[in-house]
């Protein structure tokens, strides 16, 4: 069933509602004329009514057992906020992107962005003009952050009042109007597609935010059998769960069809509870791939992230898995967060060896039913029957630099040599590489947790459970203040750093690094068969070898703070391609011979990376 207004043209509109607990519901017109004009209830629990004389831009509010007005549950565009009205949308758009086929998962280079801190102006239209060097760059896929409409002190400055990561969001098809109309976003995904760059959408299908949250109004939406982090449980295998399920795969679709999004991320789905015969993400995946079938141009993915490490997620329903796309691998990152940084706080405890790295470029995942020092359990399962390529890995994302007490990126944490050895290690992999905004060229500026709220006792909350959430790290200060303004413009990028000095040294390392991944066979082959990683705990070594059928290249890093040498299993001549060391990539210069033989030692400056590509 297709829910909200539904504007079906020459003034005429279809508002559609789901509730199987409501005596009555009623459309409110506030706009040009009011008027109010009950909806009639039809099979599975929906109401519905055709109303004229109502155009885009109409105001309007559901009058519910004839008492409260609020927005609707399935509001496409919320001009005064989460406590306002509902806005009528027209559906209609020039596209020009006729000649897209889509980017198959497996080639996709992410960079994750985030709205309201990527430009100056944080909005929609105001990417646009970046797309450009982005795509020179080598980026072909943007990850925006969520954009489902979240609550703003609208008693500030315009653009201050909406500071927000977008997880708190309470109107999953509303855009927010901080950040454009729904055909901004439009002209945006367009645009992306003339510069051949897919768009994936983060969306948040595990709970709503706390502001602005009228959903129980209409229906139940949520559970008390489950909790999560954040709030309330989704209901997806309760009394009445198929109109929630519904809800969501609805959303899904409006995505992909009205705005021609090209995958979605799916947020944290461990907090996903169902233990129905069918799990939701199933049937959310089955209705995705059976939309992608349907006269589409191109296929549209789906992407988890989860720390589960359970491959029933990305395994095809044929053998008892979900279906989805791909998935998030966190064991890559910690593993490589930790040797670069020396951090052992947290989750981090369960990482610290070069081994775990090694076993990552194999295995994906380190804990693979392997006891968990900071669960306190066993975790994960093996994965090794699925494919590399449904794997997606980072160094850096919002979640982890968020998760730093003052949201300090590694550029604050770890030495230029250092970034340029991370950036090898994650666009050498064999995994779907993403950058965060700005790490491409070492943006200084941090990326805080920040929100605006409008009731005191939920500031208040917020500000508490941010403290809360680092004392597992042991700080010794307060967090930055999530309410503040200043947490929030700090937090916006310095564009324009990435023409200066190493800045541009790494923007073209990271564009070198991206081109290799695009253009050499040995680097292209995702085939789980066709990698070998071993480490060396003394030296602080990790040697990592990739083939195909005709070609085979290998990469040695150094994580030691000291020169070192090494053997590398090699079988046969080489040449070396990269060396992060030398002086044109403003290192302290090249040790490493240009030409290796079966044998000969490899002297490695400090935290660097040196590549090889054997003779064949």
């Amino acid at each position: 069933m297709r829910i909200g207004a539904n504007y079906l043209g020459n003034g005429e509109c279809e508002f559609t509602v789901w509730s199987p607990t409501l005596n009555s519901v009623a459309v409110q017109i506030l706009t040009p004329q009011p008027q109010v004009i009950a909806l009639k209830p039809l099979g599975e629990e929906y109401w519905q009514t055709k109303v004229s004389d109502v155009y885009p831009g109409t105001l309007y509010r559901y009058v519910v057992n004839d008492e409260n007005a609020f927005a609707d549950p399935a509001s496409q565009y919320q001009p005064e906020g989460v406590h306002g009205p509902s806005q009528v949308v027209d559906r209609q758009f020039e596209w020009t992107d006729s000649h897209w086929a889509g980017i198959r998962v497996e080639s996709m280079i992410f960079y994750e962005l985030h709205v309201g801190t990527f430009t100056p102006e944080g909005t929609f239209t105001a990417i646009i003009p970046r797309l450009a060097e982005l795509r020179e760059l080598g980026i072909n896929a943007i990850e925006i952050m969520p954009i489902s409409q979240f609550p703003g002190d609208t008693h500030i400055e315009a653009t201050l009042a909406y500071r927000n990561w977008g997880y708190d969001g309470v109107y999953p098809f509303a855009v927010q109007n901080s950040y454009g109309s729904p055909a901004d976003l439009k002209q945006l995904v367009n645009a992306c597609h003339e510069h051949d760059i897919a768009v994936v959408l983060d969306v948040v299908y595990n709970h709503f935010g706390p502001e602005g949250n009228y959903m129980g109004q209409f229906a139940p939406y949520f559970t008390e059998t489950y909790k999560t982090p954040w709030g309330n449980a989704m209901n997806f295998d309760g009394a009445h769960s198929q109109g929630v399920r519904n809800y969501f795969i609805q959303n899904a679709l409006y995505w992909l069809g009205e705005f021609h999004i090209d995958a979605l991320r799916l947020d944290a789905i461990q907090a996903i509870y169902d233990l129905g015969a069918k799990h939701f993400l199933w049937e959310l995946s089955e209705a995705i791939h059976h939309f992608s079938q349907q006269g589409q141009r191109w296929k549209r993915h789906l992407i988890a992230e989860s720390d589960l490490n359970n491959p029933q997620i990305i395994r095809p329903a044929e053998v008892g898995g979900y279906g989805l796309d791909a998935q998030w691998c966190d064991d890559f990152h910690h593993a490589l967060h930790v040797v670069l940084t020396g951090d052992r706080q947290g989750y981090y405890q369960d990482f610290g060896k070069f081994a775990d790295l090694a076993k990552a470029y194999e295995d994906s995942f380190v804990y693979d039913w392997k006891y968990s020092p900071d669960r306190k359990r066993f975790h994960g399962v093996s994965c090794r029957d699925r494919p590399l390529s449904q794997f997606l890995v980072c160094i850096q994302n919002h979640d982890q630099i968020g998760n730093q007490m003052k949201g300090e990126r590694l550029t604050q944490r770890i030495s230029f040599e250092g970034l340029k050895l991370a950036a090898g290690a994650v666009l050498l992999s064999p995994y779907l590489p993403l950058l965060f905004m700005g790490e491409e060229y070492g943006e200084t500026a941090p990326f805080i947790y920040f929100v605006s709220h409008s009731d005191p006792d939920l500031i208040e909350a917020v500000r508490a459970g941010r403290k809360e959430e680092f004392e597992a790290f042991h700080y010794e200060e307060d967090p930055p203040d999530p309410e503040s303004a200043e947490t929030f413009l700090c937090s916006k990028l310095n564009w324009e750093l990435r023409h200066e000095g190493n800045h541009q040294v790494l923007w073209n390392w990271y564009r070198q690094l991206i081109n290799l991944r695009k253009t050499h066979p040995a680097l292209l082959n995702q085939d789980r068969n066709f990698i070998e990683a071993t480490s060396d705990e003394d030296k602080q070594l990790v040697v990592v070898r990739r083939w195909c059928e005709t070609s085979e290249i290998i990469f040695v890093m150094n994580f030691n703070s000291s020169p070192v040498t090494v053997t590398l299993p090699i079988q046969q001549n080489a040449h070396k391609l990269l060396d992060s060391a030398d002086s044109s990539w403003s290192g302290s210069g090249s040790q490493a011979p240009e030409y290796l033989s079966v044998g000969e030692e490899v002297k490695l400056q400090p935290t660097s990376l040196v590549l090889y590509e054997v003779d064949r």
